[in-house]
């Protein structure tokens, strides 16, 4: 069983929580944060050799929790191009493309094993979509796609990889093939998620920014950081939410508070 809330509110903590996070002051080395993000490609990289393709599941609930990708249609069968911006290895791409028969995506991830697992699955096809290795901040997407000619781009549970100093690279990148009126739908973790709380001292880069045993690092969302993000970017904010579940898991009597923020943005 679990439970689902939207709201402006961030999670309130447990006074143990509250404490353990306020004593997590230390922050890993200079040094060894350069070496990061030096590695940044490398390290996804190798974690996709470790999971393959078994580590995300398929997330069928993409157009479930996104109405708007039906809503954006002007008429019933209306052809859309998408662009999935960090795609990993596909878990939200295929379901896409098997669900609605009338989309085109360009799909791209920053490691490049990812995007060879994409083209080597049976439901991978050349004329329903694009997907190509980039590097979201630095690597020009004109280069593959053309100006101001998608209709939806998503950004799911990927800009939380990315140092936060370099966010704003990946939402300019984006505008520039963002049809105007169009739409970023995100989601992405949230301030005081289980998976934050989780990390162990020693794994902290900065304001909540951590990273994993593996070298990935994860970035945890304010919905005020998240807004002043996009908006320096000339993006309009339509919904920008805390969605906050408890997942209970009944034979272990455990009960995980999940927090991510889900949002929506439009280029004017």
């Amino acid at each position: 069983g679990a439970f689902q809330k939207k709201g402006h509110s961030a999670r309130i903590l447990s006074t143990e929580e509250a404490e353990r996070l306020a004593k997590d002051r230390v922050l890993v080395s200079e040094f060894k944060q350069l070496k990061l993000e030096k590695e940044a490609q490398k390290n996804w990289d190798l974690f996709y050799k470790r999971n393959s393709t078994n580590f995300f599941k398929d997330r069928h609930w993409t157009t479930r929790e996104f109405q708007e990708l039906k809503a954006c249609r002007e008429f019933a069968d209306q052809k859309l191009t998408i662009l999935e911006a960090g795609c990993g290895v596909g878990n939200c791409l295929f379901p896409l493309l098997e669900e609605d028969l009338n989309i085109f995506a360009y799909a791209c991830d920053f490691s490049p094993r990812a995007v060879e697992y994409v083209k080597k699955n049976a439901l991978y096809s050349t004329e329903r979509c694009k997907v190509f290795q980039c590097d979201l901040t630095k690597d020009d997407l004109l280069e593959n796609i053309p100006a101001d000619s998608v209709d939806v781009a998503t950004l799911i549970f990927v800009l939380s990889a990315i140092h936060p100093d370099k966010m704003h690279l990946v939402l300019k990148n984006i505008y520039k093939v963002l049809k105007p009126g169009k739409c970023v739908l995100f989601r992405d973790y949230g301030l005081y998620d289980h998976a934050m709380l989780r990390f162990k001292s020693g794994s902290k880069l900065g304001e909540n920014f951590y990273v994993r045993q593996d070298g990935t690092r994860s970035y945890f969302f304010t919905e005020e950081f998240l807004s002043q993000l996009f908006k320096a970017e000339g993006y309009e904010q339509v919904v920008n939410e805390y969605v906050q579940r408890e997942t209970v898991n009944r034979k272990e009597d455990l009960r995980v508070p999940r927090v991510f923020l889900q949002s929506k943005f439009q280029k004017p």
